[in-house]
């Protein structure tokens, strides 16, 4: 008899707690392989696909496009032939395997057992109701001898229908604890939300249309004296209030605290990139994978580092000392389906100019489509800031927690400038450098930058450093 297994959300590295549901990639009665992806969902990192370890069919889905899912929260069941349809396991007694951890998938973080947030299924006295879409009522599995297999009936391939538990008491479904949060942070009573999800769910949207409505009503009459708005209200008039989540939360947050934690400056220098496009071009004349301008700025940054350790380090947690990095993981900014992410290439220091180029190509490639792994988007130690390909000159960036420093280049542009003594047409631009006071002083930074551009206007001198 097939055995229902319940496949829930795996750590997905990085310290990651919940991830929101993009797309489901199967559908309930579907049989399912082992392995095969079953959802894409966004993390605070990228949006990646989550393959399921159990082969069979799917009972249930959980979580509807848009939620929010905790890690630990289950996922999907899938009802599959004991022995066949899932990983194999080593040696352990039938009733443990039934209710043992999830195991990790390949290329994530081993979940916690018990952590804490995981959320109470359908029936287990909690007040959390979880979306699921079933073919056929499933029997919970019954409990025999540790000699015999957990059984549970065979799920009935009929069609397929939306079920959506009640809670119990009239209280209105709500199918994620971050949207009672959101409830209770704002004051909402869930009883008079409008759910607009099946069956009347109520979604993080109508939440949010509810706060909306409440701050768009003024008081009858206002208090004497002066009016003292409450903390997050929305002034009248502002118009609506879009959250922050996702991959756009991250960032939020890590551009705040290194605004708030570090001391950071920057200094500045144009540089005639004429002599630097025309090794380009001379490059690129020959057979051969093509060579970009961020390959060679990335190998001239990657020689710098060597020159100046000290920008190729960070602050420790404590603030008690400084860690100086053995190697240069370059990150690079480049524009994903879902806003700008921070690619980061290994070691770096140990790759040729032209396999730079193919290492950034591919992730700018995995980046655009959102193919990219949450693990090539950590650990930089350095980044290099292309905005010129947004067609400005500067720029005066914020580091990227909890990385020492940053070089932006701006466009490459035709200006005047004097060059041998003359007045000449030249392809110029603009290098920004941004560094953290606490590891180096004035000195470092402006003895690195002008290494950089001194490579730009005359990039034999790189010859000094291969």
């Amino acid at each position: 008899m097939p055995v229902v297994r319940e496949f829930t959300l795996p750590d997905l590295g990085e310290g990651l707690t919940e991830a929101e549901v993009v797309r489901w990639l199967v559908e309930v009665g579907e049989v399912i392989a082992i392995d095969q992806p079953v959802v894409e969902v966004e993390t605070a990192k990228a949006v990646v696909e989550v393959p399921c370890p159990y082969g069979g069919v799917v009972t249930a889905l959980f979580g509807a496009v848009g939620e929010e899912v905790l890690v630990g929260a289950p996922l999907v069941t899938v009802a599959v032939s004991p022995g066949e349809g899932e990983r194999p396991l080593a040696a352990v007694p039938v009733v443990e395997r039934a209710a043992e951890v999830e195991r990790p998938l390949v290329g994530y973080g081993v979940a916690e057992p018990d952590r804490g947030g995981r959320r109470r299924r359908v029936g287990s006295g909690g007040a959390s109701a979880a979306v699921t879409r079933v073919s056929a009522p499933v029997a919970a599995p019954v409990t025999v001898a540790p000699a015999a297999p957990v059984a549970v009936p065979a799920p009935v391939p009929e069609p397929v229908t939306a079920v959506v538990p009640v809670v119990a008491g009239g209280v209105p479904a709500v199918i994620s604890p971050l949207v009672r949060r959101l409830a209770r942070e704002q004051g909402v009573e869930l009883a008079a939300v409008a759910g607009s999800g099946p069956d009347g769910l109520i979604m993080r949207a109508d939440v949010e249309r509810a706060v909306a409505a409440k701050v768009a009503v003024a008081p009858a009459a206002a208090p004497a004296g002066p009016a003292v708005a409450p903390a997050g209200a929305v002034p009248s008039g502002a118009g609506s209030v879009v959250p922050l989540r996702g991959l756009r939360k991250a960032v939020a947050e890590k551009l705040g605290r290194s605004h708030r934690e570090i001391p950071a400056a920057t200094c500045w220098v144009d540089a005639d990139a004429t002599e630097l496009m025309v090794l380009r071009r001379q490059l690129n004349a020959v057979p051969g994978p093509k060579v970009s301008v961020l390959a060679l700025l990335a190998r001239i940054c990657a020689v710098g580092l060597e020159r100046f350790p000290d920008l190729n380090s960070s602050v420790t947690p404590d603030g008690s000392g400084i860690l100086r990095h053995s190697a240069v993981h370059l990150g690079f900014a480049a524009q994903g389906e879902r806003g700008l992410v921070v690619p980061v290439v290994r070691d770096a220091q140990r790759l040729t100019t032209e396999q730079l180029g193919e290492e950034l190509a591919r992730l700018t490639e995995a980046a655009r489509t959102g193919a990219i792994a949450p693990a090539e988007l950590t650990g930089g130690t350095f980044t290099l800031n292309n905005y010129g390909v947004f067609g400005v000159d500067g720029s005066t960036p914020i580091l990227n927690h909890p990385e020492a420093a940053m070089l932006g280049v701006g466009r490459i542009v035709a200006k005047p400038w004097v060059h041998q003594g003359e007045l000449a047409v030249r392809e110029v631009t603009q290098l920004s450098f941004t560094f953290d006071h606490r590891v180096c002083d004035g000195g470092t930074a402006g003895g690195f930058l002008r290494f950089v551009a001194d490579c730009v206007e005359q990039p034999g001198v790189l010859l000094r450093r291969l």
